[in-house]
């Protein structure tokens, strides 16, 4: 149920599905592979687009990309792809529908190297949600040194569409940063 009459960050539009999500996931910290990879591939799909847009497509997401399987993902083929570039449900842009496919590839390796992506990205904080104190959304950095390098470390592995600016949103949505503003009722929940 949503909270009325609370403060709140200031980017979530009057949407409810906008507000259901900036209340009960982002800035929540996620340690579930399934979900964080879910997430890499909505961060990567909004490349150039609106959070609103890929959330209210985010069921399709789900339902094309088998759940977020990332072994079914990972043996995709290209009639696979030109499958999903058919559903009207997701952005079909074919250089982000393969790069589903090719993080999907590069997630298992990680997961074989670090005993799963979880322990891999949560490593860049050391386990530790990095908790800002942000008064005005202007405030809010779209990048940091951190997603820099973290972008950085990605492509060095291979993944597609998770430049620096998409991985600051990455980290936001996960929990690894806490950037909610100090007069959001979520602040401190998420501390």
């Amino acid at each position: 149920m949503l909270k009325t009459h609370v403060n709140r960050c200031s980017w979530p539009t009057n949407d409810e599905q906008y507000l259901t999500y900036h209340d009960q996931e982002w800035g929540r910290v996620v340690h579930d592979d399934r979900r964080l990879f879910e997430q890499l591939v909505l961060e990567g799909a909004q490349a150039g687009l609106s959070w609103l847009t890929i959330l209210k497509r985010r069921h399709h997401y789900k339902r094309v990309f088998c759940q977020y399987d990332v072994v079914r993902l990972a043996a995709f083929t290209e009639y696979d792809v030109a499958q999903a570039l058919q559903d009207k449900g997701i952005i079909r842009n074919r250089l982000k529908v393969q790069s589903v496919v090719n993080n999907a590839e590069k997630f298992i390796k990680i997961q074989q190297d670090f005993g799963s992506f979880d322990a891999y990205i949560w490593g860049f904080v050391g386990g530790v949600t990095r908790v800002n104190q942000f008064e005005h959304n202007d405030n809010v950095p779209a990048q940091t040194d951190l997603s820099v390098l973290i972008a950085k470390d990605l492509k060095k592995r291979g993944f597609k569409f998770v430049g620096p600016i998409g991985m600051y949103a990455y980290m936001q949505s996960i929990g690894m940063v806490n950037d909610h503003l100090k007069s959001c009722f979520c602040h401190a929940e998420c501390c």
